[in-house]
């Protein structure tokens, strides 16, 4: 199976969407103002679908615009979109680049009016012989980013296919959404990008961006609303899709992380950091009040864990661990990077959450994917509704509802020769209580299993798994703490051995 999942180059990407592009004055408004509505953008794309697909070709240059020479073209302060308004809520704009290189088209909203707006090679400061210079007049944006009122970061960015990303509170940026997902897990990933964007400022911290979305199986218009608050970014989204053919896997509020190792699978090669990872956990809202917890582990092969729901409340990939002294990472701070948790605004009926992962070797590729895949066909001619929240956050327990979470997971050999340990460590345990474990095994036998509060840690309790697995395949493990019939705990999902 292809490891094609993100496209996007993380170094460049980082560099890009932090703090390494500083903008220019106000951008010149171009031609006259049309009309503009979310009725007439649905149309647009409803339209669209209809048509053959015609992929925007990558503009001449752009394969010279490097890391190096992204990194060096800075954005000229007095450009910034909006830059005399108050607020958060100055936009800056991405040039093409090798990682980003065909162009958006940008537009202005303002009372039911877009004026488009064009790009100028002026609005960067470049250093004599950078790339980003060389790129023409008629070159065109690769994408943009709101920056917060002191314009020292930015708390938004759209770069790259349907790609866009905000930062924790601490400002760290991390995971990434994406508007659809396409044969995530079937090795024959599409990509559809973002053609259009149509900006409409709503508040001094609020920003309403419009896009048109064009892809070879799909077409959608989108609508994000777009708020920066004390607890994070927060993301009222709306979506009209309109396939061109069936699709065979339809993801919907998709997300895209990373995750290396964490304490459970360190493995010689790994860097000497103890940890690194931009999330380490699945966590599922079912409709009946269950809050599941998945494990993040970096397959040996590509791996696909899927979720039977109906109408659940939400789900997420979180980083729960933002203990510094767990990563040691004083340069990218992995403790600080964001949450990402979907929200449906309707029910969605029946369908799957899935998790898709492949192996990686570094921090630089994206090889964690999650995202709704309803039972539904995808067929041509059909429209699809979607209407959902996101919340960029540092929330750990979004689903828990005051239950115990898990805190740490370790793995090592069991007492029994050829046997794995499976070490769960439970917070927010009663003190003094006696949980029953209730735990099942797919792929092999648990041989022991025993809990215990950890001496001198509060509300810490410790599970242990001795469990033999079926030849040299992965098992699935399932664990909950009970009190009689009612879980005290998440239901957790972790595989060995994957």
């Amino acid at each position: 199976m292809t490891q094609t999942m993100s496209p996007i180059d993380r170094r460049a990407m980082i560099a890009a969407s932090g703090a390494a592009l500083l903008l220019p004055s106000a951008l010149g408004a171009q031609t006259r103002p049309t009309p503009f509505s979310w009725e007439r953008l649905v149309a647009q794309a409803q339209q669209l679908a209809r048509a053959p697909y015609k992929e925007t070709p990558p503009y001449p240059g752009a394969a010279k615009v490097d890391y190096d020479a992204l990194h060096a073209a800075r954005f000229r302060d007095e450009r910034t979109l909006w830059n005399d308004l108050p607020g958060d809520t100055g936009i800056r704009f991405f040039p093409l680049s090798a990682t980003a290189p065909q162009p958006v088209q940008i537009a202005i909203v303002e009372r039911g009016q877009a004026r488009p707006l064009g790009y100028d090679p002026a609005m960067f400061d470049t250093p004599a012989g950078n790339a980003v210079a060389a790129l023409g007049k008629d070159a065109g944006f690769a994408g943009f980013r709101v920056m917060n009122a002191a314009r020292d970061g930015d708390w938004l960015s759209f770069l790259g296919a349907s790609y866009f990303r905000a930062p924790s509170p601490q400002k760290q940026f991390g995971l990434s959404a994406r508007a659809i997902a396409i044969n995530t897990s079937l090795g024959k990933e599409e990509f559809p990008r973002f053609t259009h964007f149509w900006l409409e400022r709503t508040g001094d911290s609020s920003v309403t961006i419009h896009a048109l979305m064009d892809g070879a199986s799909i077409t959608g218009a989108y609508r994000f609303v777009s708020s920066l608050g004390p607890d994070g970014v927060r993301q009222d989204v709306t979506a009209a899709l309109f396939p061109r053919r069936a699709i065979e896997e339809l993801g919907l509020m998709p997300m895209t992380s990373m995750f290396w190792y964490d304490q459970a699978n360190r493995t010689q090669g790994t860097d000497w950091r103890p940890e690194i990872h931009d999330s380490d956990l699945l966590s599922i809202a079912s409709a009946d009040g269950t809050a599941h917890a998945r494990p993040l582990v970096n397959p040996s092969v590509p791996l696909v864990s899927a979720f039977a729901e109906r109408d659940p409340k939400a789900f997420g990939l979180l980083q729960r661990d933002r203990d510094f002294d767990h990563y040691q990472d004083d340069g990218v701070y992995y403790d600080r990077r964001p949450s990402l948790w979907a929200t449906p605004a309707a029910p969605l009926g029946a369908g799957e959450v899935r998790l898709y992962a492949f192996p990686t070797d570094s921090e630089y590729t994206d090889n964690v994917a999650a995202y709704w895949t309803p039972a539904a066909p995808a067929t041509a001619g059909r429209r699809i509704d979607a209407s959902y929240r996101l919340d960029w956050s540092a929330a750990r327990t979004p689903a828990s509802n005051g239950i115990a979470i898990v805190d740490n997971v370790w793995r090592g050999r069991g007492d029994t020769e050829g046997s794995d340990r499976l070490v769960i460590d439970f917070a927010g345990v009663a003190e003094g209580s006696k949980p029953d474990i209730w735990s099942d095994m797919k792929g092999g036998a648990l041989l022991k299993t025993a809990g215990y509060h950890v001496l001198g840690k509060a509300g810490l309790y410790r599970v242990i798994l001795d469990l033999r697995r079926d030849g040299a395949g992965s098992a699935d493990i399932r664990l909950q703490l009970r009190s009689g019939d009612r879980a005290i705990s998440e239901y957790v999902h972790y595989p060995v051995g994957a």
